[in-house]
């Protein structure tokens, strides 16, 4: 018996190599990333992260709005606040949304493009064997032309139709491919390309970008210059100084409104003195959708209304006169506001201000007044102006340095004490010209009216990029819905003393009508075939 011994089997063959884990892992986490169902996935997310932005009030577009939500949820808006629901596009996870969808289109482009400049440089592939089988075939009667003639004569007028052509000598004839509809990939490429070019501009304005607001006022003494500390709000990209905001300043010499019989407004037209670097003021006029264009920044219309204009005597026979923007509640201009008055009442043998003898004015001016004493505005035009006012006397709380309310007292100095109602319960009613005399002798005037204009002056260095992409999306996505890939063969075989035609057809797209388009293409190559 012999004995065989068993021996572990050798092999020249070397081990297999284990690919580093690490490396698949990012790999794979980057192909995920960069599909195009992650695309959109993130574009759902982009518009769903952005629905906090339009719900709470931002602290980059309006920081009293934040305030007084703060006042009204005292409880609940500490909470959204850690979530950053009032910075909700310069939260860490709107932007890592936003970057994380900007590294998924490049990564879903590049790779298209690559793709695509290939196919264009590619000629068209050759005729199947049996075009029968194509989704659309005809075969053409005996034609007594030559094979290479008749082959020659399709590939010219298919390339007057603008179709990619080859053509193709074979053993039993002549073949001639087509390719027509690249400009469905091109638009797509476009449109996606569009996006990037918005996503940059988005980023790069909220970076170098500023903006800010201001109530401008009829009047050379009620000017405006383009400082922070002149703005009413402002926010400023984080990279902008605020001593890169340009040098210019604005004075309204008149502002214009026309309205319908309804009351709604037909026309808006500022008309201001603009003096940039220090120049001379130069005459300008701006309206709603024709913005002020100045250098570095523009200045947008935004809303109007009225500032009534009060001069205050005091008790000593001192004068002061203020001009008084009221905050327009209705489409009908009811305006409410307040006039304060703390540096009156001063003593002229001392010298001294007491708190105590501070004046507050508050009210409701109506543009035009009714006869029923209502205090509605029946018309936005100053058809019949109409000031109610209340008087108080008192600490109006102005000295402790706490921001307040520029259209309302203070409640609290009003529920203390400190600041007292001396008018009665029913308000004074003045129209222009007419004078209230207070208890103390003290009177106010309605001295007359102006017109104000809610401006908004910004800068955005990134417009124009964002503009060129939105047309260039909106005409890529026209490409894109509208083009068609299809390709088509004929095979030109001799047939006896002439040859004989056959055509195939394949769209590489869904497109309904491609049918008829072969038979319209195929009966003109028939009739156009010498």
């Amino acid at each position: 018996m012999t004995v065989v011994e068993d021996r572990p089997a050798t092999s020249d063959a070397p081990p297999p190599r284990r690919g580093n884990p690490v490396w698949a892992l990012l790999r794979n986490s980057w192909r995920q990333l960069t599909s195009m169902r992650t695309a959109l996935i993130l574009l759902f997310l982009l518009a769903v992260a952005a629905v906090p932005g339009s719900i709470f009030p931002q602290r980059g577009v309006n920081r009293e709005n934040v305030a007084e939500y703060f006042a009204a949820h005292p409880k609940l808006a500490p909470q959204l606040d850690r979530f950053f629901a009032f910075d909700v596009y310069s939260s860490p996870w709107f932007a890592a949304i936003y970057l994380l969808l900007f590294a998924s289109l490049i990564g879903c482009v590049l790779p298209r493009l690559r793709d695509h400049v290939r196919a264009l440089t590619t000629v068209p592939p050759k005729a199947p064997q049996r075009l029968d089988r194509l989704p659309h075939h005809d075969s053409g009667p005996q034609r007594p032309e030559e094979p290479a003639a008749a082959a020659a004569e399709v590939a010219r007028l298919l390339r007057r139709r603008r179709w990619r052509t080859r053509l193709r000598e074979t053993p039993d004839g002549w073949t001639i491919a087509a390719e027509k509809g690249y400009l469905k990939e091109t638009g797509n490429l476009l449109f996606h390309f569009a996006m990037l070019a918005v996503l940059v501009g988005v980023g790069f304005g909220h970076w170098y970008g500023w903006h800010g607001n201001r109530l401008l006022v009829e009047g050379t003494d009620q000017g405006f210059c383009n400082v922070i500390t002149q703005h009413d709000e402002s926010v400023l990209g984080p990279w902008v100084d605020a001593s890169d905001l340009p040098d210019f300043c604005l004075r309204m010499t008149k502002f214009d409104a026309t309205y319908q019989s309804t009351g709604v407004p037909k026309s808006f037209q500022a008309s201001v003195g603009v003096s940039e670097d220090g120049g001379e003021y130069r005459s300008r006029t701006f309206t709603v959708n024709d913005p002020l264009r100045l250098a570095g920044a523009n200045v947008y219309l935004l809303g109007q209304g009225y500032a009534p204009v009060l001069k205050f005597t005091d008790r000593y026979g001192a004068e002061q006169t203020k001009v008084v923007p009221f905050l327009p509640t209705d489409g009908m201009l009811t305006s409410e506001g307040v006039v304060q008055f703390p540096d009156v009442n001063i003593d002229p043998a001392t010298g001294k201000r007491d708190p105590a003898l501070q004046m507050g004015f508050e009210g409701v001016f109506l543009p035009t007044g009714g006869t029923d004493g209502s205090a509605v505005s029946k018309f936005p035009a100053a058809d019949n102006p109409v000031l109610y006012l209340a008087a108080y006397r008192g600490d109006l709380g102005l000295d402790v340095g706490t921001p307040g309310s520029v259209y309302a007292l203070d409640r609290q100095q009003i529920a203390d004490g400190d600041l007292k109602k001396i008018s009665g319960e029913r308000p004074y009613v003045l129209r222009p010209g007419e004078k209230w005399t207070l208890d103390d002798g003290s009177a106010l005037e309605f001295a007359g009216i102006r017109r104000f204009a809610t401006i908004s002056i910004r800068h955005d260095p990134t417009q124009g990029v964002m503009l060129v992409g939105a047309v260039l999306g909106l005409a890529g996505l026209m490409l894109s819905l509208s083009v068609h890939r299809r390709r088509v063969w004929f095979r030109v075989t001799p047939a006896g003393s002439g040859s004989v035609i056959e055509a195939g057809g394949l769209p590489r797209t869904d497109y309904s009508a491609f049918g008829e388009e072969f038979a319209a293409l195929t009966r003109h190559i028939k009739e156009g075939t010498p």
